[in-house]
């Protein structure tokens, strides 16, 4: 029934609300402690086994902060464990995952001219690389690489840059840049949850046992902790590159995901650098502004043409055949297409918004759910009705979708 387009939609509303205040809650925590850590001090009077203390002044209270590199000599009597922050947006992440790509396969996750997949190939390869890409990470840190953090780094990049290409030979560009955001998110939290508290916990039990803690703990922590700091950038800007176009669906968008792991590394060091009172390297915005710029010029690099899709699949064809379908056609065709379609003609656009195109039959049908949703049930399209989408036409919209998926629903 039409009822579970709208549904579904708020479902994916609130999964992706839910994700932005949990990544909110950890990535604002996540910065608070490098920027702390980083700024430490080194005094005499500091107690035994402690590695520096700051001074910190907010709220209108002040705040008397000290680190121990192993562990205090005796347990404090509460101890917070900053962990939940990270489970919750990866979980999250994942629902969001699911909801949007799982469950609109056929149209966000998969590219036939990339791949001919099934929808259960599909969700099964994404699954899979998000697991198989931890594994891989977690052994290059183990291995011998992990000793010299360069050379380990230079490795890990170069895998991230072959990850890239691959979601695009996969997915279709948007899904490719979803997952690369996915898949470095995995490896974060799997860092969290596998190794960082693990590590702790096994430094707290040793103490409360009266054991002296290995210092190899904190070691390895600290590495994936390091790895973390200078992923989350790029997370984000995967994570926002769907509304994008030029970002996911050009000729060199894994050149270009490449380039945005880059543009992480020169910002961080900025921060990491002046909260570690080691200078303001400035240089580090101009190479991140030569990027960007560089990522710009990638995406003006236009596609080789692919032949356009000769068929829809059957319950597609529903939409087609129905008998509001030929007035619902003109309205997009009128309203729509100038802007939705391969080479759009309005001022100001030169792809399709959200690389939608609604030129053929096979497209429109495609793109029912969101055409109702956007244009019929609401006013979101398009954008201040620039197009004057008159109240009948978007009735004519919501009569064809409703009336084509009460047909799919009948015996």
């Amino acid at each position: 029934m039409y009822e579970y387009a709208i549904a579904w939609e708020w479902l994916s509303f609130a999964v992706r609300w839910l994700h932005v205040i949990t990544a909110i809650a950890w990535i604002g925590s996540s910065f608070y402690f490098i920027a702390l850590d980083l700024g430490l001090v080194k005094r005499a009077h500091l107690p035994a086994g402690a590695y520096g203390e700051e001074w910190q002044v907010h709220g209108g209270g002040f705040y008397h902060i000290q680190k121990y590199l192993v562990a205090p000599a005796t347990m404090p009597e509460h101890l917070t464990w900053f962990k939940w922050e990270s489970y919750a947006t990866w979980l999250s992440g994942f629902a969001m995952l699911a909801v949007v790509y799982y469950g609109g396969a056929d149209l966000f996750l998969i590219d036939r001219h990339v791949l001919d997949l099934t929808q259960w190939q599909a969700i099964a390869l994404s699954v899979a690389s998000l697991a198989v890409g931890w594994v891989i990470y977690d052994q290059l840190c183990k291995s011998p690489l992990g000793r010299n953090i360069w050379v380990l780094m230079g490795v890990l990049y170069v895998a991230l840059i072959v990850m890239a290409w691959g979601y695009t030979q996969i997915f279709t560009g948007r899904a490719a840049f979803l997952h690369l955001g996915a898949f470095t998110a995995t490896i974060m939290s799997a860092n969290v949850f596998l190794i960082i508290i693990p590590n702790q916990k096994i430094v707290v039990a040793d103490l409360i046992a009266g054991r002296t803690p290995d210092p190899k703990y904190g070691v390895i922590a600290k590495q994936r902790s390091l790895h973390n700091n200078y992923l989350t950038l790029p997370v984000i800007f995967f994570m926002l590159s769907n509304h994008y176009p030029l970002a996911f669906g050009t000729a060199y968008n894994w050149v270009i995901a490449a380039l945005v792991f880059l543009m992480g590394v020169t910002i961080r060091h900025w921060f990491n650098t002046t909260h570690a009172r080691k200078g303001r390297p400035t240089w580090t915005w101009l190479a991140t502004l030569l990027i960007f710029i560089a990522i710009i010029w990638l995406s003006t690099v236009q596609k080789a043409p692919v032949e356009e899709e000769v068929s829809v699949a059957p319950v597609n064809l529903r939409f087609v055949e129905n008998a509001h379908y030929e007035a619902a056609r003109d309205v997009v065709m009128s309203r729509c297409s100038m802007c939705h379609a391969a080479e759009p003609v309005w001022e100001g656009i030169v792809r399709p918004p959200k690389d939608v195109k609604l030129e053929t039959d096979a497209q429109i049908a495609a793109h029912a759910r969101e055409i109702y949703i956007q244009a019929g049930r609401s006013h979101a399209m398009p954008p201040g009705n620039i197009t004057e989408v008159s109240s009948e036409e978007r009735a004519l919209l919501v009569a064809w979708f409703e009336s084509a998926v009460s047909e799919v629903k009948q015996p």
